[in-house]
């Protein structure tokens, strides 16, 4: 199976606050699935975190055996790649579980990119928010 390249975003409207996850899961620069979730209130770095987690469960029912990780999080990118420590008791049982999953890839990347660059999952994300504030 090629790799597939899956598009991260975590939003929060207030920090803490309504937050919502966005992931886009591609694979040879095709759409295979978009998810937008509420997940209640929560910071922006637990939302992050979260929508990291949401896309690694994704890629697993995938089956998918490569993955390249891109999100607008420089600490959720450092964090994940050792750079950084997990400071914050509320992000380390997510980091863990984060790290039990990227066990079952044979190979995980993760990767910054500008916002600009990010615009489909953070869309997903803030559309969650949003059908979220309206129901």
């Amino acid at each position: 199976m090629k790799p597939l390249d899956i598009y991260i975003d975590g939003a929060a409207k207030g920090n803490p606050g309504p937050a919502g996850i966005g992931v886009v899961i591609c694979q040879d620069s095709h759409i295979l699935t978009n998810l937008s979730k509420f997940i209640g209130n929560a910071t922006n770095n637990v939302a992050e975190y979260t929508a990291l987690i949401y896309a690694l469960q994704e890629a697993l029912i995938l089956k998918a055996d490569k993955i390249r990780l891109w999100t607008d999080s420089e600490l959720l990118c450092k964090q994940v790649q050792g750079e950084y420590r997990v400071r914050h008791s509320n992000l380390k049982p997510l980091y863990e579980q984060i790290k039990n999953l990227s066990r079952g890839f044979s190979s995980f990347e993760i990767q910054h990119l500008s916002r600009t660059q990010n615009c489909g999952a953070d869309k997903l994300a803030n559309q969650a928010i949003k059908e979220a504030k309206i129901n």
